[in-house]
């Protein structure tokens, strides 16, 4: 039988677990060549000859997306999988439409085929879409197991953007890890709020490897911290999944949230404090419609500030989380909620003074609102955050990413920090959901 020559399309992350599980070792398949999109740089690299295995003795070349219509056609291509995540309905079939066109099949990978089996008990958390709070919720996961005396690891989503060979298990559990792994500032964003809180957490390129190794920890728990709207690699036991009444009716319109909608144990309606009703209603349907056997906890993401009276009458510059903002469409997150409920007079669009990667960045999310997103994945990137900052004219800086940023760049300016954390409202509550699954897994 002919091998069925294959394009994975992605975006640095599932696409690397897709290849691994279901053809690095597959003898009627030829992985031709990985796209890459979504994340800037990431192209132009290959899938190194040590991760890809034996029947890929000189790796797998990663190609830009723009591309793909031309990688199928020169390379006989007959199926493309889709495998990155937080795209609306119409861009995912706009993609099968072109590979379609083009020759080949469109294929989606479903659980069965990807999901890792742990020896452990896993709690998973995921979001219908990037932003919608699976990180305050991990956090918060990890708190109440502690609290009740249970030792757990967590797994985050991938992140690889370097070195992919270096990158394929890794291990955090400690400030001096991040700079050990050269993490780029996104990187950071999501290991640092769990090592400072005495987590040790996993992340890289081979989940297969990386979940032995995190088995292998003094843990009793683990648990899968979700990335963007996708669903986890490691089959859980608990699941757990964020909708956001900011961005009402995604929950059905992007891929794969409405996936993680449908296998939820629990759904967590979050940020109802910001949400309009009418909003917030919708989302409730939906979700009670998609997933009607699930556990509704609703909660909230309040902010914090040590001097909230430095806003009140400034021209505020905002700082948000890069994916939040660009491919999660957030226009108005953390940050800018604060900075108007403490008095800013402004909120300075930094777009007329970006410079370098970041001007491309606004071009490329035109509808992005009067926010700095922390775009920093290369060494260009942080610097040219630096400058954009410098750049801008206001009064204060305030920083609305889960780390402070000003412990990796300079800011030149008055600055203060915002931090949010997850807290449920009324009953069921997240430790409720916690000590009924420790029961069940005899582990109380």
């Amino acid at each position: 039988m002919q091998k069925r020559n294959v394009i994975i399309i992605g975006a640095a992350g599932r696409d690397f677990h897709n290849f691994n599980t279901c053809y690095r070792n597959n003898p009627d398949f030829n992985v031709v060549a990985f796209t890459a999109a979504q994340i800037p740089d990431i192209d132009n690299r290959r899938y190194p000859a040590d991760l890809a295995g034996e029947q890929y003795p000189d790796g797998i070349p990663i190609c830009s997306e723009e591309g793909l219509a031309e990688l199928i056609n020169e390379y006989n291509v007959e199926e493309c999988v889709f495998s990155y995540s937080d795209m609306s309905y119409n861009k995912v079939m706009n993609l099968a439409a072109l590979v379609n066109a083009s020759g080949a099949d469109f294929k989606l990978l479903g659980l069965n085929s990807t999901m890792l089996k742990s020896t452990k008990p896993v709690i998973a958390t995921g979001a219908v879409r990037t932003g919608g709070g699976k990180s305050e919720a991990s956090r918060r996961i990890a708190e109440i197991l502690k609290s009740e005396g249970i030792r757990v690891v967590a797994i985050r989503h991938p992140m690889p953007y370097g070195n992919l060979v270096k990158q394929a298990v890794q291990r955090f559990a400690s400030i001096e890890d991040l700079q050990k792994h050269e993490c780029t500032i996104e990187e950071m964003e999501e290991y640092e709020p769990h090592v400072i809180r005495n987590t040790v957490i996993y992340s890289g390129v081979d989940y297969e490897a990386i979940l032995r190794e995190a088995e292998k920890e003094d843990c009793d728990v683990i648990l899968w911290d979700g990335g963007n709207n996708d669903f986890p690699f490691i089959k859980p036991d608990l699941m757990i999944t964020m909708v956001d009444p900011q961005r009402a009716g995604h929950e059905l319109s992007y891929y794969p949230g409405e996936t993680t909608l449908r296998i939820a144990d629990v759904v967590v309606i979050n940020k109802i404090e910001s949400a309009d009703l009418k909003d917030l209603q919708l989302v409730r349907k939906n979700a009670a419609k998609t997933a009607p056997n699930a556990i509704f906890v609703d909660a909230c993401s309040p902010t914090f500030v040590d001097n909230p009276g430095l806003f009140k009458g400034k021209r505020v510059l905002v700082i948000e989380e890069g994916p939040t903002v660009t491919h999660g469409e957030i226009k108005h997150s953390y940050g800018s909620i604060t900075a108007l409920k403490y008095g800013a007079s402004e909120l300075v669009d930094p777009r007329p003074y970006a410079v370098g990667k970041l001007k491309e960045t606004y071009e490329q999310y035109p509808e992005l609102g009067p926010v700095l997103p922390s775009m920093g994945y290369s060494p260009q990137q942080v610097k040219d955050l630096e400058v954009t900052i410098e750049n801008t004219p206001c009064d204060l800086v305030a920083i609305a990413t889960p780390i402070d940023i000003s412990r990796v760049i300079r800011i030149n300016k008055p600055n203060v920090k915002i931090s949010y954390e997850l807290q449920e409202i009324g009953k069921p509550d997240l430790s409720d959901v916690i000590k009924d699954f420790l029961k069940k897994h005899k582990l109380t």
